[in-house]
């Protein structure tokens, strides 16, 4: 027999957004459930990039993504979600005054409300087109950086020109024994202030910017990366001696099951009203990086946000009648404070 369980609200997905939807709906005295098809929590925060300084946290000038999904596990602690970890949920549909989601280990989770907090979905690198890239993946080209220390006297080539390559120039920086960023453009994409900072260690001599190159093909030996060979516009080419490329071309996103649960899908994400983030299905939310609406920025913070608009939607479904008189947190306190 599948196990079934039922709850006040069921979440899916397990990145930092969703882990603080857990709290906001705790502290309205909301039971929740959360699913996620990652074996761990914290989504990209913690599989792809755990050690990844993040600077656009309220409080906090930095913290590495690990740290905050330690913060948001212990901020949702006190109010006991029962986490299904490992499992994608593959139907969601309405069972009485219930909704029913059922994962692919047969897992059934009734709740009177759904909050989609799963980020971009399933979600895989873009690999660059190079011959070869296969002998040298995790061997010499990466896609994800998991340990900053893995990189420690290396020579290091990153291409790519958003957050997170740069991100990844300045964190590397102080490690690696060379950062060599490769960018197709003189231009970069990143926030002001990152491209700046990047800007500035160029000038000083502590990293080499080689542009307008683009990544061209690869030499070494199987698992043994030797050189990154680049092409610019007029043909011209050029080799950089690197031990390491990592490739940030962005990723590759599926919603999978989720495409065809009926809900209003705009250019890959999920419309909402903005001043309840409820989907076209009543009863159905999503927040971060999934939803959309006009002005939506896909920053944590705004998920973050997002997440305490849900929970109080979701409110008026899980205590019909009740009426809520909103406290602050500094008032009300948390279980066990």
């Amino acid at each position: 027999m599948p196990d079934i369980h039922t709850t006040d609200v069921a979440i899916i997905g397990a990145g930092p957004v969703g882990l603080f939807a857990v709290f906001e709906c705790g502290m309205l005295k909301m039971r929740c459930h959360v699913v996620d098809a990652l074996e761990m929590a914290g989504g990209q925060c913690a599989a792809l990039y755990p050690e990844k300084p993040i600077y656009d946290i309220p409080g906090y000038p930095k913290i590495e993504a690990s740290a905050l999904i330690e913060n948001l596990q212990a901020q949702a602690a006190p109010f006991a979600p029962t986490y299904h970890l490992g499992q994608r949920v593959e139907k969601l549909a309405r069972a009485d005054d219930l909704w029913e989601l059922e994962t692919a280990t047969g897992t059934k989770i009734r709740a009177k409300a759904v909050i989609l907090a799963a980020g971009v979905g399933a979600f895989g690198p873009n690999k660059p087109p190079l011959a070869r890239i296969d002998e040298f993946e995790n061997m010499g080209v990466h896609y994800f950086v998991q340990r900053r220390e893995d990189f420690r006297g290396r020579r290091v080539a990153i291409a790519g020109g958003g957050d997170s390559a740069l991100d990844w120039t300045l964190s590397l920086a102080d490690v690696a024994a060379r950062v060599m960023v490769i960018h197709r453009r003189d231009k970069f994409r990143g926030a002001p202030d990152t491209v700046d900072k990047v800007m500035a260690l160029a000038k000083a001599g502590r990293i080499d910017l080689v542009t307008p190159y683009q990544l061209e093909a690869l030499e070494g030996e199987p698992g043994a990366l030797r050189h990154v060979v680049l092409k610019d516009l007029d043909g011209n080419i050029r080799k950089l001696e690197a031990d390491a490329l990592l490739a940030f071309f962005g990723l590759a996103m599926n919603l999978g099951p989720i495409a065809k649960w009926g809900l209003n899908l705009v250019k890959g994400n999920i419309a909402v009203e903005p001043s309840t983030c409820e989907t076209s299905s009543p009863g159905i939310f999503a927040i971060g990086d999934i939803a959309q609406y006009p002005g939506k920025l896909k920053l944590i913070l705004q998920g973050f946000s997002e997440a305490a608009v849900a929970a109080h939607a979701c409110h008026k479904l899980v205590h019909p009648g009740e009426v809520l008189h909103f406290e602050y947190s500094t008032t009300k306190g948390v279980p066990g404070s």
